[in-house]
């Protein structure tokens, strides 16, 4: 093996040991242990921004898994059972947090569904995951409710957002903003539809189930090597593993301390690094539902969080923002960045602007997610994702034959093992089988280490594309464009963006004597695209460039279009 283990375990920070032991428990026995033991203790923080004040209030650990075991209760009396799925498609609220666990306590796994999704996209994931219930925001109920014809949903469970906002922001927001940003629904019509508050108005527990630890917790989407998303099947013991991992790593973090929920629980890093973290540690979760600077300002000035997990995203919107020297940032004594790689120069800036210090890491979904980290108080390299976590072995492979390690320095495809690695992709066997070889998952990612055992990404094996740290299938893009009659071929390429890390650029060839503005492609993908997939630049060619057998080399296209993509089309009219 080339990987120096020593090296690596002599930068860990103190008291972060190389090896740990798991406890043989299903994820949701957290909640738990942390109810029991700290009931009284605020496990979220809820509400918005309102003037120059951030209004909200909290629910304790007690309630959060009060409220789990009701959800759990009525998933059964619908009909739920072990090894069922239930897909989530909310933003950062409690209503997440308790049905997540709740879904886990009645034996059932977890599907968390970006609420950015258009129809199509809700569709394919609803339709593979072979989700029989969903968990819904109100505003997002239509398109959920259409989304699932021809699925095997069977429920679909909706929400208003405030349910837990306190009562003077409730009223406000039911006069101000509920019809008017269409969260007022009307759900009669529909037999599959009930609503969240009355199916958890029943107390009581669920009928207890045997989840084991290798049973289903989660299955995640994402791109995998090829292809559209696929399903990786994230155990409980993984999840729990990892969540375990974290801990060791932040020795500093505390019972009782708040931790900035930005990062979006149905994304993994969010799900682990934030919401698994907080519970197992008895944080406080100050949930933001969506990246509002002037949100996060106000709740970290009245709620004063010592952890800030984030995104490069994140970090440049903080950076250009005129206010940032208006607030004190001082409470918080770890920003963490994942998801996407964090160009350097952000990091400095924005410790020069706040006197913070950010420890970048890595991981990805397959891997349940977190795998690397730079140490808080030992060596950090700006620029490196750090070194891997208690556990996790890692190699480098040469990028051809994928068996040879490579020598220090030198880049290859980074393999990584551990208990937090995932079982393998839902219902693709081939797939799993390029990813999982020998018990190491081949991440896909190039990556180099230096002398001191630290890793540096230096770039993507396959094509995949990353916006602001969500993953973009350049095939999906295609499939979208070539429904469009006037497109004859389309491929979709990564570009640099300064502040999205990447976005997506369409090249097209028209058919003969038809036409299409670059305005009209971008409105076509609009609709059936999450915003961040739409292409915001679209060129014309006559042709695109192929290899023998007719395969587009988008390798070629995107550094024939090096440019910097600055803003997106303007709207037609």
């Amino acid at each position: 093996m080339m990987q120096p283990v020593g090296q690596w375990e002599k930068a860990y920070d103190r008291g972060v040991p190389r090896h740990l032991t798991y406890p043989d428990l299903p994820l949701h026995a957290l909640l738990e242990h942390t109810a029991r033991e700290r009931p009284n203790a605020a496990a979220t923080v809820f509400g918005g921004a309102v003037g120059h004040r951030c209004i909200d209030s909290a629910l304790t650990y007690r309630r959060i898994d009060e409220l789990a075991d009701r959800f759990a209760a009525a998933l059964q009396r619908l009909g739920i059972k072990k090894g069922d799925r239930v897909a989530l498609v909310l933003p950062n609220c409690p209503q997440f947090v308790y049905c997540f666990f709740g879904t886990l306590k009645a034996g059932a796994a977890v599907v968390p569904t970006n609420p950015l999704y258009t129809v199509r996209e809700l569709h394919a994931q609803l339709a593979d995951s072979g989700a029989r219930a969903v968990v819904v925001l109100s505003r997002l109920y239509p398109q959920v409710a259409e989304a699932a014809v021809g699925t095997a949903v069977e429920r679909i469970v909706v929400t208003n957002v405030k349910e837990h906002f306190p009562l003077a922001l409730r009223l406000l927001f039911t006069v101000a903003r509920e019809r008017r940003e269409g969260h007022r629904v009307d759900i009669r019509r529909d037999p599959r539809a009930l609503w969240l508050r009355d199916v958890i108005a029943t107390k009581g527990a669920p009928e207890p189930v045997a989840v084991a630890p290798a049973d289903l917790a989660v299955l995640q989407y994402t791109g995998g090597t090829t292809g559209v998303p696929k399903g990786a099947m994230l155990s409980h013991r993984a999840l729990v593993a990892n969540v375990h991992q974290c801990r060791a790593w932040h020795t500093t973090a505390r019972e009782g301390d708040r931790i900035l929920a930005v990062m979006p629980f149905f994304h993994v890093y969010g799900l682990t690094v934030v919401m698994d973290l907080a519970v197992i540690r008895g944080m406080t979760m100050v949930l933001i539902p969506r990246p509002d600077l002037r949100h996060i300002f106000l709740a970290i000035q009245k709620h004063r969080p010592r952890y800030f997990p984030g995104a490069p995203r994140i970090y440049i919107l903080l950076n250009e923002s005129p206010d940032i020297a208006r607030y004190d940032l001082r409470s918080i004594e770890s920003f963490l960045s994942g998801s996407a790689p964090l160009p350097v120069d952000v990091l400095r800036r924005f410790e020069s602007l706040t006197g913070g210090k950010v420890m970048e890491g890595y991981g990805l979904t397959e891997a349940a997610p977190v795998t690397h980290s730079n140490p808080s108080d030992g060596t950090r390299k700006p620029g490196s994702i750090g070194i891997p976590m208690p556990d996790v072995d890692c190699k480098i492979v040469d990028l051809e034959t994928g068996a040879r390690e490579v020598d220090p320095g030198e880049p290859g495809e980074l393999c990584v093992r551990g208990p937090n690695v995932m079982d393998g992709y839902w219902r693709r066997p081939d797939e799993t089988a390029l990813v999982l070889r020998d018990g190491w998952l081949h991440t896909g990612d190039i990556v180099r280490m230096d002398e001191d055992g630290y890793f540096f990404v230096v770039d993507r094996k396959k094509e995949m594309i990353v916006v602001s740290g969500f993953k973009v299938y350049p095939r999906e893009v295609d499939e979208v464009l070539y429904a469009h009659p006037a497109v004859l071929e389309a491929a979709a390429v990564g570009v640099p963006h300064p502040s999205k890390g990447e976005v997506v650029k369409a090249f097209v060839v028209l058919r003969p004597g038809m036409r299409a503005s670059a305005q009209e492609l971008v409105d076509h993908c609009r609709a059936s695209l999450a915003p961040y997939k739409v292409p915001v630049e679209v060129s014309f060619r006559e042709a695109l460039p192929k290899t023998i057998v007719g395969k587009v080399l988008r390798r070629q296209l995107a550094q024939e279009a090096p440019e910097l993509v600055l803003a997106p089309l303007p709207r037609a009219g």
